[in-house]
């Protein structure tokens, strides 16, 4: 069963967050858009690299609602470690979720038992605490967060225009599209 339009579970986790230890709950997530971008550990290879990449469109983030939530199967303490030492991921004004408990990476579907890591998921959830996109891959592939700022986008668009779907490529200022029967085999 897919989670697309499901509401996310209860959680409780702890995360660093800007020089401070704070806790983030299923409750913390609702009442704005949020991204959640699940990795595999802290001071692996391709990981920092993506938290650089959140951390430089971050501001964009912001500026369409949303807070951007990095997840590792790490403590807290890690990430407080990985954000000191790492000039990549010192980057971060989000939070970084510790998930030692797995609880998070099995709620989402991204937990690889044998290894007791999270594979690369992005989910945007909207302020209702519904995923309304994901996106699930092998962990030797790094993401590029522009993607995810534009489907944040397209979900957003949607969201506050019912009836309307966003095309392919679609991009925030685009044409949309009304579906209706006039359309069938004309596009």
């Amino acid at each position: 069963m897919s989670l697309i339009n499901t509401t996310i579970k209860p959680f409780k986790a702890q995360a660093f967050h800007n020089g401070k230890f704070v806790e983030v709950t299923d409750q913390t997530l609702k009442g704005k858009w949020a991204v959640i971008i699940f990795m595999p550990a802290a001071f692996t290879f391709n990981c920092p690299t993506e938290v650089e990449d959140a951390a430089e469109h971050y501001a964009e983030f912001q500026k369409a609602n949303a807070e951007v939530y990095v997840v590792t199967t790490d403590t807290h303490f890690s990430h407080k470690v990985w954000h000191e030492t790492s000039p990549a991921v010192g980057k971060a004004k989000f939070p970084l979720v510790g998930d030692p408990t797995h609880q998070l990476t099995r709620a989402f579907d991204v937990h690889i038992d044998e290894a007791g890591l999270a594979l690369r998921g992005t989910f945007i959830v909207n302020p209702d605490g519904v995923i309304k996109t994901l996106e699930i891959h092998d962990n030797a592939i790094a993401r590029d967060v522009t993607e995810t700022l534009r489907k944040l986008k397209a979900a957003q668009y949607v969201a506050a225009h019912p009836g309307e779907v966003c095309p392919a490529k679609w991009k925030e200022g685009n044409k949309t599209i009304a579906p209706s029967i006039d359309l069938v085999g004309k596009i």
